[in-house]
């Protein structure tokens, strides 16, 4: 039987008033009466209703995270991050996935307002919400961090991979190894991926060569390593240039790179003696390989970590600004890249 707070008001013989107080602790009650009712809360095993409570103390303590995919475990281990700080100070989390779709992200993030979550962490925000203003609007209502992103010139609230630095770092590391005649490996729609593209385009401008891009557009599913893969082996059967010419792969994530290896083991290329690969992010995947992937770290929990810190000083009004705070990364050398 589910008890309700009339039935502890009557079991107590006080009024509803009086238990609601003795739950919420806002106001005063007297010990005596206190203990009393607490004895029947225990006794008939009263769970009070999270969403009333958090009405009449105006918080939930409760975190909605919106991620565009739930299968890269690049954004599972930030969520880790930030489910294992806000546990601590007594937040719940509420996942959402939007798969990518923007309409879906504006959607969500509408229902977790209704559902007076206290605060809202969107990864990787699609870059036509951020244009539009829909999440300047938000932020206006209930504090709002975004994680990685288009954010140029926004006043809302980031924590940052600097995917730029990473993303440099791996190209002068193709480059010490005299390779480049580099292809770029990338999703559909992604700010993340654009700002890795464009940085691309310029190594190529300084070297002299034509980019060679393979879009494989949902790059956030673990669908995207067969995808990868099937795109090699077209790419071989038709025997292209592009493949025959490149010496290394830049893959936008580490599933990308696990696809490009499979890919080329299946046309009979070997990795790294034929063609070098580097990946980004630093999942748990690019360890598990054969061989390891070369990759880029960024801090994937620290990042989860920082959101949620943020976003609790936003709630507690600890933290008022609107602010960029940007997490390094670093470059991990492996066994998939090799010299020319």
């Amino acid at each position: 039987m589910k008890y309700t707070i009339e039935d502890v008001a009557r079991e107590a013989g006080v009024s509803i008033t009086t238990v609601s107080r003795v739950i919420n602790s806002n106001y005063p009650v007297k010990k005596e009466t206190r203990k009393k009712v607490e004895a029947v809360i225990e006794r008939l095993g009263y769970q009070p209703n999270p969403l009333a409570s958090g009405l009449i103390r105006n918080r939930t303590f409760c975190l909605g995270v919106l991620v565009p995919g739930i299968t890269n475990m690049f954004f599972t281990e930030v969520v880790y991050g930030i489910e294992k700080y806000s546990k601590n100070l007594g937040y719940q989390v509420y996942l959402n996935n939007s798969e990518g779709d923007a309409e879906w992200e504006r959607n969500n993030i509408t229902k977790l307002v209704g559902r007076l979550v206290d605060g809202i962490i969107v990864m990787d925000p699609q870059t036509e919400n951020m244009r539009s203003g829909f999440f300047e609007e938000v932020s206006k209502k209930i504090p709002l961090i975004c994680v990685n992103g288009y954010n140029e010139n926004m006043e809302v609230n980031f924590v940052l991979s600097n995917e730029e630095k990473g993303t440099r770092d791996a190209f002068d590391y193709l480059f010490s190894l005299r390779h480049k005649k580099i292809a770029f490996v990338r999703g559909g729609n992604s700010y993340s991926y654009d700002l890795k593209e464009k940085i691309y385009r310029e190594y190529m401008d300084v070297a002299g060569m034509e980019p060679v891009i393979l879009n494989t557009q949902d790059g956030n599913s673990t669908d995207v390593v067969e995808n990868v893969a099937q795109c090699i082996s077209d790419l071989y059967n038709k025997n292209n240039p592009v493949l025959r010419d490149t010496t290394a792969f830049f893959t936008c994530n580490d599933l990308m790179a696990t696809g490009v290896i499979n890919g080329c083991r299946a046309i009979g290329l070997d990795v790294p003696e034929d063609v070098s690969v580097i990946g980004f992010d630093n999942i748990i995947l690019s360890q598990m390989t054969r061989p390891k992937i070369t990759t880029v770290d960024q801090n994937m929990r620290m990042l989860g970590e920082h959101a949620a810190q943020r976003i609790i000083k936003l709630i507690e009004k600890k933290e008022t600004r609107c602010a960029n705070q940007m997490i390094d990364t670093k470059l991990i050398l492996r066994e998939s890249c090799k010299s020319l």
